[in-house]
């Protein structure tokens, strides 16, 4: 209802009357905050993402040779254009800490990072290349995209064989890579150090390519979206992802199916 002050007059300056207020209506609201980022890192702990985040922009993220250093999600920004001669704006890379096995259901506060995710545009995968099983590593964080959210398993993915500074990882990368292709559903895969840069300035330069060919505002997949209508935005988003990957002067091309 009207307060006092609408009753209010030259002559009446402060009415002592009011209209009674009709009942009103409450409800409790759940609101979770999620990150906005065109890049988003992910992987098991200790793979190497924040050390990634440091090399390619001004952010500080606590580094250690531990699992678990980052335990809230980190943002940089990117300098893609000055880094590597394109024209535009810079990129946001959302370093999201390491995920466990079971982190769908809450493991190792995986839903409270796997929320960050949903918003990222492309994700790339840092795979430790110094792990026991990195293939399995990869396999298992990309089943708990698909089993938090079925939408984030069709969104653009680079996967980066980290760690290749060290001899022995050095030594097996073109086994591991061919593993790897094995077990991805695209040929978006490099290998890199992101202690020492190697590589990275030109997955950059990739990765600013693949931003720039996809649409301005990515579909909101969410767990209501259909299967085949999931499937269908997720191959229209591939043809538009028309960036080859290079690396070691080696042409990744297009399949039969026309993915990369």
């Amino acid at each position: 209802g009207r307060g006092n002050a609408a009753f209010k007059t030259p002559r009446n300056n402060a009415p002592k009357m009011a209209e009674r207020g009709e009942k009103g209506h409450s409800q409790w609201l759940k609101l979770e905050l999620k990150l906005v980022a065109d890049v988003g890192l992910v992987g098991v702990p200790n793979a190497g993402k924040s050390t990634l985040l440091a090399a390619v922009s001004n952010a500080k993220p606590k580094i250690a040779d531990y699992p678990f250093t980052t335990v809230v999600p980190n943002l940089g920004m990117v300098d893609a254009a000055e880094a590597s001669g394109d024209s535009g704006s810079g990129m946001v890379v959302a370093d999201i800490p390491g995920l466990l096995e079971g982190a769908h259901t809450g493991v190792g506060l995986g839903t409270a990072f796997l929320r960050h995710v949903e918003r990222c545009r492309i994700l790339v995968h840092v795979v430790n290349g110094d792990a026991v099983d990195p293939v399995g590593d990869y396999e298992a964080i990309n089943q708990e995209l698909e089993l938090f959210n079925p939408g984030m398993v069709n969104k653009p993915q680079v996967v980066l064989l980290n760690k290749m500074d060290l001899p022995h990882v050095r030594e097996k990368v073109e086994d591991l890579k061919e593993k790897l292709l094995e077990a991805a559903s695209h040929r978006r895969i490099a290998a890199i150090s992101a202690a020492t840069s190697e590589g990275v300035e030109a997955v950059m330069h990739r990765l600013r390519k693949m931003l720039a060919s996809l649409p301005a505002e990515e579909p909101n997949l969410l767990l209501s979206v259909e299967a085949d209508e999931a499937t269908r935005l997720a191959a229209e988003r591939e043809r538009r992802v028309e960036v080859e990957f290079l690396e070691d002067g080696v042409e990744y091309g297009t399949k039969e199916d026309g993915s990369v």
